[in-house]
């Protein structure tokens, strides 16, 4: 029977736990606590269509303000077309990847 070498393991002193530079004591789930201050989805989701709307009303606003001659010329105009636009683009593609990942989910077979 040959011997083996068998490494001496000092547990203790070979793991050590992760410390935030701040605390003197390890990070564990139970220190963690959720804020009430974390928006829902929901909300933060009509918040972001409300402004999308906001957005793409926003060159209807800025023309009547041409046509009145309030100070807006054809440029501010044609800048909140833009953004609009922008915005309307962004917007599709983000429902788009929302739309394949949720589909994505749904694929997956337990």
């Amino acid at each position: 029977m040959e011997d083996k070498f068998v490494p001496k393991i000092k547990l203790r002193a070979d793991i050590f736990e992760t410390r935030v530079n701040t605390l003197n004591e390890p990070i564990r789930l139970d220190n963690v606590a959720m804020s009430e201050e974390i928006p829902k989805f929901r909300d933060v989701f009509s918040g972001m269509v409300k402004s999308l709307d906001d957005t793409v009303k926003a060159p209807d606003q800025v023309m009547e303000d041409v046509i009145l001659g309030n100070g807006a010329d054809i440029h501010d105009v044609m800048i909140a077309m833009s953004k609009a636009e922008l915005s309307v683009n962004i917007a599709t593609q983000m429902t788009t990847k929302v739309v394949q990942a949720y589909e994505k989910v749904m694929q997956i077979q337990l």
